[in-house]
């Protein structure tokens, strides 16, 4: 199967043709957040604050690096366990965030909202953080620079691997792997 390519901004239309188990090559630019960072902008959307980027039809990677080596934009740059992020993402969903890319389950919380703001979950490959970091073109710190790796930073990406996960259209990779392979 080939790989779907998308572009950031992520559009709508973009995410209605998404069905997990997809796999798509994203080129353009992301954010990376993880709990830390969202527990800051979801306080400042309650206090009615500005985000420090325009989370609109954006793609947040649950990600900290580690430091680059001379010549790199980047050091390592896998995932981390998208969970720790489920009880800030409906409320960032809400706000246009439209993409999100990490490891591991979404609560039941983050698939209806998925489906509610019409966003997608994709999975990084874990434990290829090296690998991952070849894509990164660019990246600088936004915000947040006192969270150290945990800051947000702002990615430039050229063909990005990622899985979808879960879709607007209720589809669950994990859900759908678990089921194939049941015994029983």
């Amino acid at each position: 199967m080939d790989a779907i390519r998308i572009a950031t901004p992520l559009d709508e239309k973009t995410v209605e043709k998404l069905r997990a188990g997809d796999q798509v090559l994203i080129t353009g630019v992301i954010y990376t957040a993880r709990d830390a960072a969202h527990k800051r902008m979801v306080e400042a959307l309650d206090r009615g604050e500005k985000l420090p980027f325009d989370i609109r039809d954006q793609i947040i990677y649950y990600m900290g690096p580690t430091p680059a080596k001379p010549g790199q934009a980047i050091g390592a740059a896998g995932p981390t366990t998208s969970g720790r992020m489920d009880s800030y993402t409906p409320r960032l969903l809400a706000a246009g965030l439209r993409g999100m890319i990490g490891k591991g389950n979404r609560s039941q919380q983050v698939k209806d909202a998925i489906k509610k703001y019409k966003a997608v979950y994709f999975a990084a490959i874990g434990g290829a953080g090296a690998l991952a970091s070849k894509c990164i073109k660019k990246a600088e710190t936004i915000a947040y620079e006192d969270l150290g790796a945990e800051a947000v930073r702002r990615l430039e990406v050229e063909d990005f691997p990622v899985t979808v996960i879960n879709d607007i259209h209720g589809g669950d990779l994990y859900e759908e792997g678990k089921a194939k392979y049941r015994v029983g």
